[in-house]
């Protein structure tokens, strides 16, 4: 700089900046430090987290997804590893845990080659390589698996929930998962179609894990509005209405004035005479059950007990579309419209007792595209881990039989991969080959990771899984429950090919987009000015500031 000159300020005071190869040693040691928060829950064998809010509240699980979500991340690249697992949550609902460990490894494993003056897109490149060559193999090693066969599917809804604190009783959940998800899959064009979202899952703490139970309908956290309408409705026909059974409110603040006394019982006597015309239209329509997604007047349940109607209200607008799915019934916003055509049909409507609480339980419906999961257990802590295991078992076994693909598991398939990856990569040539190879190393740390978890000496184990798979044995796997090798497919530890092609996918683009910043640029955080410090509050008047941003009094 010439004598003189002044410094020119591009960035604002106070701007972090961080370039080259420290930011990228700063990302990726965030990143590694996220995978190995959740390595240790990897597998059968695998260890819980117990995470504690800020206020106070309790969580206990080794769900990758779940962790993530729980703990509060404040690095940047870290947040975008919590971005995969959410990704690969929403998508396959398993396999959260192995894209993590995944992602984390790819980048210590680029971190080497970065020392060895190594280009990043040079990487990212061999990476992206590597990848598409373990898409093209997975179908390869893949079994196909139908709908009928109910015995895999099991077997892959266990291997889901595997290591979840319901292990015992994980036999009997896959049984209930496979016949909830065979219940609401469809046929659209000639393919599978499983909407999960048709199948509830209800909550009550009481009784044990074993008292789960899968309802042939719809189960609502709701009691009957007025304990003279009926307890039981057999042949039931169900009304589901968009409002509620009230006087309605004028749209705008009115006043009423009424000077005449005797105006008061006219007035009074017309609000009793709608609500009366209400319970009418819905009696002329023939339902003998009513569900309002918003509340019912105390005079219209009088009326709607007297007429042997049962009544429940404010059901949750998503149990509302569960509902007319598995009646048949239409969802009507004006009793006027309602006519004996848009009822829905049930053959029982119940109301149960379950634990402490009342619900509703509507069973035998017309068409039967919407079940319930109704969990119970000792706590609220072991009910919240037992739901999700079931809706990673829900959605893999979905996932499989919309693909029909499977995989087997225990680290087989990334063996196996890494193998195949490592032979192609002589293939590649020039830089890149390096990358292709250390691809093929990321991928070891999966069996590694299971190994490691179970207490067995990993380097030994992976060196023989190495040499059993170069003898052709491509379904052997880490036994972490007999401490050995064995095939995974005979032991019934399978996976849909679907999670693997997925956790592969993101892992492989999160690390690739990591590995490309050499620059952060972080502005200043912004410091909040506590209210009672005497600044005042953004938009108020000076003098507005004290006592804790109240006026003076």
């Amino acid at each position: 700089m010439m004598a003189g000159q002044v410094p020119i300020l591009v960035l604002k005071e106070g701007t972090e900046r961080e370039t080259g190869k420290s930011a990228q040693k700063n990302n990726i040691s965030a990143a590694k430090a996220i995978a190995d928060a959740v390595r240790t829950t990897l597998g059968p064998k695998g260890m819980d987290k117990m995470l504690v809010d800020s206020l106070g509240d309790i969580v206990i699980t080794n769900d990758g997804a779940t962790i993530l979500k729980e703990i509060d991340v404040q690095h940047p690249a870290a947040k975008m590893i919590v971005e995969v697992a959410k990704a690969q949550d929403q998508e396959v609902g398993d396999g959260t845990t192995t894209s993590v460990v995944l992602a984390g490894e790819l980048l210590k494993q680029a971190e080497a080659l970065l020392e060895q003056n190594i280009h990043p897109t040079i990487i990212t490149n061999g990476y992206r390589i590597a990848s598409q060559k373990a898409l093209e193999i997975l179908p390869q090693i893949a079994k196909k698996v139908s709908k009928e066969d109910t015995e895999t599917l099991k077997k892959i809804a266990m291997t889901a929930m595997t290591g979840k604190n319901i292990g015992p009783d994980r036999d009997y959940f896959a049984d209930l998962v496979v016949k909830a998800v065979l219940t609401v899959a469809t046929e659209v064009n000639g393919k599978v179609k499983v909407d999960v979202d048709n199948i509830k899952v209800e909550k009550k703490a009481g009784g044990s894990v074993k008292d789960t139970q899968m309802i042939d309908g719809i189960v609502l956290d709701k009691e009957k509005v007025h304990p003279r309408m009926p307890k039981v409705v057999k042949g039931a026909k169900i009304a589901l209405l968009n409002g509620g059974l009230e006087v309605k409110k004028t749209e705008i603040s009115a006043k009423i004035q009424i000077e005449d006394p005797s105006k008061i019982h006219e007035f009074l006597a017309e609000e009793e005479k709608q609500l009366k015309d209400m319970v009418e239209k819905i009696r002329a329509s023939g339902a003998n059950v009513v569900f309002a997604q918003k509340g019912i007047d105390d005079l219209a349940q009088h009326y709607l007990a007297k007429y042997n109607i049962y009544g429940a209200r404010r059901i949750k607008k998503s149990d509302m579309e569960s509902l007319a799915k598995a009646t048949g019934g239409k969802i009507v916003t004006n009793l006027d419209d309602l006519k004996p055509e848009d009822l829905g049909y049930a053959e029982t409507v119940e109301e149960i007792k379950i634990g402490n609480d009342y619900m509703t339980f509507v069973r035998g419906c017309k068409d039967p595209h919407a079940v319930s999961i109704l969990i119970r257990g000792g706590t609220e802590h072991v009910i919240a881990e037992a739901e999700r295991a079931l809706h990673d078992a829900i959605k893999v076994v979905g996932v499989t039989v919309e693909e029909g693909l499977v995989v087997p598991g225990g680290g087989a398939i990334e063996t196996e991969l890494a193998l195949r990856i490592k032979e192609f990569a002589h293939t590649v040539g020039g830089r890149e080959q390096l990358a292709v190879e250390a691809f093929a190393n990321a991928l070891e740390i999966i069996p590694r990771s299971l190994a490691e978890n179970a207490g067995m000496d990993a380097i030994s184990i992976l060196m023989k899984l190495k040499s059993i798979h170069e003898q052709g044995k491509k379904s052997h796997g880490v036994d972490v429950l007999a401490n050995g090798i064995e095939d995974m497919f005979k032991l019934g530890v399978v996976e849909p090919a679907k999670v693997k092609k997925q956790a592969i996918e993101s892992a492989m683009e999160v690390a690739t987009m990591i590995l490309r910043i050499d620059d952060v640029i972080a502005a200043k955080k912004k410091t909040e000015t506590q209210p009672g410090q005497g600044q005042g509050q953004p938009g108020m008047p000076p003098g507005m500031g004290g006592m804790g941003g109240m006026p003076e009094m």
